[in-house]
C-alpha cells in the first residue's frame, strides 16, 4: 500500500470510526439498558491487553460478555463456553459486542480493516517473517475475521478447543493475515468491511 492509500487508509479510520460512534451511540443505549437489566452487576465494558502495531500493548475495550470472575481464564472460546452469559451469547454472534473498538479505532490503537489483535502469548509465537504482520495496525474486522466468522461454532465442535486453535486455526490466520499484508489495498479494505456488514 502507498503512502498516499495509507494516509487515506488512515483518514477513513477515524472519520468513519467517529461518525459510527456518533450514529450508534442510541443503539448503544439500549443495548446498555438491556445489559444491565440481564446482566446483573458489574461493569458495562470489558478491558483486556492485546498487542498492536509494532508489538506494542494496549488496551482493546469490547461490551462484556461473560462473568466477571471468570473473564479473564482462557484465550480460547467455544460457543458452548460456560463463562458466556445468554445476552453474552446474542451479543458475541452478531459481533455487537465489538462495536465499542470503534474506540480504538479513533484513539489510533486500531484500524478498521486489518489482523485481530492477539494477546501476547499468541503474538510472541510470531516468527521470522510472520512477524511483518505487527508492522499492521490491527483490525475490528479482516480477511482472516471473515473466513472464520464462525470460529467459536467451529472449536465447539473438537474435543480440544485451544489444540485446535493453535494447530490449525491460528497459523491459518497467520498465513491469511501475512497474505493481507502483501497484497493490502484501500479499495480491498472497503470490499471487506462490506461483506463484513453484508
Amino acid at each position: 500500500m502507498s503512502k498516499s492509500s495509507l494516509f487515506i487508509k488512515y483518514l477513513f479510520d477515524r472519520i468513519i470510526a467517529l461518525l459510527g460512534i456518533i450514529i450508534l451511540s442510541p443503539f448503544m443505549l439500549i443495548i446498555f439498558i438491556i445489559h444491565k437489566i440481564v446482566m446483573g452487576k458489574g461493569s458495562f465494558f470489558f478491558k483486556q491487553e492485546r498487542i498492536g502495531q509494532y508489538g506494542k500493548p494496549f488496551k482493546i475495550y469490547k461490551i462484556r460478555t461473560m462473568r466477571i470472575q471468570n473473564h479473564n481464564n482462557n484465550f480460547v472460546t467455544t460457543a458452548d463456553d460456560d463463562r458466556i452469559l445468554p445476552f453474552g451469547k446474542f451479543l458475541r454472534k452478531t459481533k455487537l459486542d465489538e462495536i465499542v473498538e470503534l474506540v480504538n479505532v479513533l484513539k489510533g490503537d486500531m484500524s478498521l480493516v486489518g489482523p485481530r489483535p492477539d494477546v501476547a502469548g499468541y503474538a510472541d509465537k510470531l516468527t521470522g517473517e510472520d512477524r511483518k504482520i505487527l508492522e499492521l495496525r490491527p483490525g475490528i474486522t479482516g480477511a482472516a475475521s471473515l473466513k472464520y466468522i464462525n470460529e467459536e461454532e467451529l472449536l465447539a465442535k473438537v474435543d480440544d478447543p485451544k489444540k485446535y486453535n493453535d494447530e490449525i486455526i491460528y497459523p491459518d490466520k497467520v498465513k491469511i493475515n501475512l497474505e493481507y499484508y502483501y497484497n493490502r489495498t484501500f479499495w480491498g479494505d472497503i470490499k471487506i468491511i462490506f461483506n463484513t456488514i453484508f
